[in-house]
């Protein structure tokens, strides 16, 4: 293509180019030089920049042996200093997340003050090979921590024990492994005082596994328990019941199940679904549960009566679960659940329908159908008796507070709780002291917050009481995909897309 200037042409004709002489007098004002002005440079443009990448890091010890994303974590029952993560690196570690002692003394007061050193990161007492591919689930098992068990993409379950010769958690031994699925999506452990050491695992060929690892069996330490098939798709999230009776677990296809692991529901006289495998059964067959997207999030009340699940585009079930040959505590408030990763969904306007909480318990029926959050369901979590709370963590960053005592009325809705990144987690603190009242959530953000529950919508700053930061979130790759909490001095430990696990100091207030 040719070009409408011609340089050349020009240059040709010596008359035009002395016309085209500036004259001296039509020359604008001269600019004088200021001598006190620095100039810019590229070494200050560089400085800039380093300004605006520096991090706030609250924490008070690292681990940063990981190679790659920090998908899990897990803390042991009985020493919560003790920690095991599993990362994209397919390697697990266990370390003790205990902070190293601060200085005697500060600097201004040494006689020979020294530059502070880098902090180092945190040793690992074991390292756990074996997997060929990520390890996105790891659990100790109860009451004791006797076990850890590490599972990943690669479908393999290992097992470890506790060698030490205290039972404190610092030498571990591999046990066992086994392989019956493709890939493992997550891992609990069994509540059931009568089956200790007991683990349920969901597939991503939609099926169930319930084990019990013994090191003294020789050839079967880690012997199947149960198996189950009726999920279609990907199993994203189990729950146990606080009695460890029944097991609760949601898949990709928008079913729930309720399975009768022990076969306690069927001695009770129980009936089962799906040849009495199941004591609860739903799918999206029944248009009045059909969540378009999935479920990817399940949570079991502390009194067992019913169970909550969550899933795409904010939408949330509240089903009745049998109970089994005991007295339920309440009908109103709930354990944790164990899940995959949820998927972004589209929203309705929020809103629902919901039934008392006084029947509650009718098992498999639909209690409540909740839309408060525009986006998918990636945690749920209950307060703990006498508070009635159910918190909900949404992929569009906002938190929502449920009573489950008033027709599960929404009394709070933090719509910025982590911006407009995912609440990837929320838990109660258990510590009693508290009340029961402060709420603990990580997103995306990389951030991690504590919400003091009580009051409604005009609580000042919705609550907020705490907040930790040091991961890089924000997008780059840096976000909390998952914590721990708790111990004697307060502390909370979380696991980094960055490959990072920060211990903040969480006294509780």
């Amino acid at each position: 293509m040719s070009s409408s200037h011609r340089p050349h042409e020009a240059a040709d004709d010596p008359l035009e180019d002395e016309d085209a002489m500036l004259d001296p007098a039509e020359a604008a004002e001269e600019i004088p030089e200021d001598p006190d002005h620095p100039m810019e440079s590229a070494s200050d443009e560089g400085e800039e920049s380093d300004q605006e990448i520096q991090l706030q890091n609250d924490s008070t010890a690292h681990f940063d042996l990981h190679k790659d994303s920090i998908f899990c974590i897990s803390q042991h029952p009985i020493h919560p200093n003790i920690v095991a993560t599993g990362g994209g690196d397919d390697t697990a570690y266990i370390f003790d997340s205990t902070p190293p002692d601060p200085p005697l003394l500060p600097t201004s007061y040494e006689s020979n003050p020294q530059p502070a050193a880098e902090r180092g990161s945190l040793k690992a007492l074991a390292k756990l090979e074996g997997h060929t591919d990520s390890v996105n689930a790891v659990t100790f098992t109860i009451p004791r921590g006797e076990y850890v068990l590490s599972a990943g993409l690669d479908g393999r379950l290992r097992a470890y024990r506790d060698s030490s010769r205290s039972s404190d958690g610092t030498s571990w031994t591999f046990v066992a492994e086994v392989q019956e699925v493709q890939e493992i999506s997550w891992v609990i452990p069994c509540p059931h005082p009568s089956y200790p050491n007991t683990v349920a695992l969901g597939a991503s060929d939609g099926s169930v596994w319930v084990y019990t690892v013994n090191a003294e069996e020789k050839g079967s330490e880690l012997g199947i328990v149960q198996a189950f098939y009726l999920h279609t798709e990907s199993c994203t999230a189990g729950s146990w019941t606080p009695d460890g009776k029944t097991l609760a677990t949601v898949s990709e296809d928008g079913s729930l199940y309720g399975w009768d692991v022990f076969g306690e529901a069927s001695a009770a006289g129980i009936a089962g679904e799906g040849g009495g495998q199941s004591v609860v059964a739903l799918t999206g067959e029944d248009q009045r549960f059909a969540v378009e997207g999935g479920l990817y999030s399940v949570a079991v009340s502390p009194s067992g009566a019913f169970v909550v699940v969550g899933g795409a585009g904010g939408n949330i079930k509240v089903v009745g679960l049998p109970r089994i040959g005991s007295d339920p505590l309440s009908a109103t408030a709930g354990a944790k659940g164990g899940g995959a990763k949820n998927k972004a969904g589209g929203g309705k306007k929020a809103g629902g329908q919901a039934a008392s909480a006084s029947g509650i318990g009718q098992a498999g029926q639909i209690l409540a159908s909740l839309q408060a959050q525009s986006d998918g369901i990636e945690s749920l979590a209950f307060s703990q008796p006498p508070l009635t709370l159910l918190a909900a963590g949404s992929v569009d960053g906002s938190i929502a507070l449920f009573d489950t005592a008033h027709r599960f009325a929404v009394r709070r809705h933090i719509r910025d709780a982590h911006e407009d990144f995912a609440v990837v987690k929320l838990e109660f603190v258990s510590e009693a002291s508290t009340g029961g009242w402060l709420l603990t959530s990580a997103g995306m953000d990389g951030v991690v917050r504590r919400w003091d529950t009580r009051g409604g919508t005009a609580a000042a700053g919705q609550g907020l009481v705490g907040e930790w930061k040091g991961h890089k979130g924000d997008g780059e790759g840096g976000g909390v995909l998952g914590f721990v909490q708790g111990g004697g001095d307060e502390r909370i430990v979380t696991a980094g897309d960055d490959g990072v696990a920060l211990v903040f100091s969480s006294q509780v207030a």
